[in-house]
């Protein structure tokens, strides 16, 4: 016997005006399996290093060319945006039986601590991964304000 409920902090808030269960018709008038089947666009993954002067960004960007990949930074925010096209080869007599593979426009973007210098930032690409560095902005410090 389960005596968990799922806790919805936003249940009581009159949300979409008179379509408040809106959100439920469609959890529960579709079989699980039509939501399962779905294709879900990848996300890219992300590791962030930093020491006293850099980070350093590693993003899995697979089957994407490096004329494909843009990386914009303002401030401390920094935006990777890739695009995968289909393939356009049909041959005559084939079938195609099963395609799992993403074809589309993925995107990621995360604020810093520091903002960076975008002068001086760096970017490579090698065998799927995106590797920034990104050096911090120099005379930009983190101040503490005492609260009286």
């Amino acid at each position: 016997m389960n005596n968990l409920t799922r806790f919805d902090p936003f249940k009581d808030f009159p949300r979409f005006g008179g379509f408040a269960d809106l959100d439920d018709l469609w959890r529960t008038s579709l079989p699980r399996s039509v939501w399962r089947n779905l294709p879900q666009e990848p996300e890219i993954k992300l590791d962030v290093t930093e020491n006293d002067k850099t980070y350093t960004v590693k993003a899995d960007v697979p089957g994407v060319k490096k004329d494909d990949i843009k990386v914009s930074i303002d401030g401390n925010y920094v935006a990777i945006a890739a695009e995968v096209e289909r393939e356009k080869e049909e041959k005559k007599g084939e079938t195609v039986v099963r395609s799992e593979r993403y074809y589309g426009r993925q995107s990621r973007s995360f604020t810093l601590e520091h903002d960076i210098d975008d002068t001086k930032a760096e970017a490579s690409y090698d065998n799927g991964v995106l590797t920034l560095t990104l050096p911090k902005k120099e005379g930009t410090s983190v101040r503490q304000v005492t609260v009286k």
